[in-house]
């Protein structure tokens, strides 16, 4: 698969996933052109609120966890991180834990932990806890992601090319961001590991040492 190709699959998912927030600002701006009552102007006006809100946290997440990091040095800064993840599942039924003895990573690390975290996530079908450990053990700096829910569903496409095993052939826009951290991985001279404790759990892992 050429660049030009895995491009085109990354903004597919990115269009997926703004759509519906975009689309309810859209159509709540609709409404109040034409809305009279003053509650239900307020309600519309919660409404966009929340929908631009959670635009803007997707973005920010996805700039860092698809993008090349601009405006950053070599390193980011981990409470950037931090407040991207918290950004994207600050809405939902995700609660999320974040310890980390680390404050900044290599941007490249910093990707690959940010798509660990949200192919982790999305497999917490009715939400759960998100836990996302990052350990300094010098030389090797350690990223673990566990997840817990009462329904789990960790697709085999996903997991597969999240492993590096899935064929380029197959690579949808759904799994492109586990392809993005499987690549970014070996460009760091490292692999995932994928490690089930049960059937509502799981933990993604990786150890890296820092350039």
């Amino acid at each position: 698969m050429d660049d030009i190709e895995f491009s085109a699959l990354l903004c597919s998912r990115l269009c997926h996933d703004l759509i519906s927030p975009v689309g309810a600002i859209a159509n709540g701006l609709e409404i109040m052109a034409d809305e009279k009552d003053e509650k239900m102007r307020v309600e519309v006006m919660k409404l966009l609120t929340q929908s631009a809100e959670v635009t803007s946290a997707k973005l920010k997440f996805f700039r860092l966890s698809f993008g090349s990091g601009g405006g950053f040095g070599q390193k980011v800064p981990l409470s950037e991180a931090e407040n991207a993840v918290r950004g994207l599942y600050g809405s939902g039924n995700i609660t999320l834990s974040w310890q980390s003895n680390v404050g900044a990573m290599d941007k490249d690390a910093t990707k690959l932990m940010l798509n660990m975290a949200l192919v982790a996530g999305e497999s917490l079908i009715r939400g759960g806890k998100l836990l996302i450990e990052i350990r300094e053990q010098s030389p090797m700096t350690d990223v673990t992601v566990t997840i817990h829910g009462d329904k789990v569903i960790f697709q085999d496409s996903i997991r597969l090319a999240l492993l590096g095993e899935l064929s380029e052939d197959n690579i949808e826009a759904k799994s492109a961001p586990a392809f993005l951290a499987a690549d970014v991985a070996r460009k760091l001279g490292r692999k995932i590991e994928y490690i089930s404790h049960n059937e509502q759990s799981f933990s993604l892992h990786m150890s890296y040492q820092e350039r």
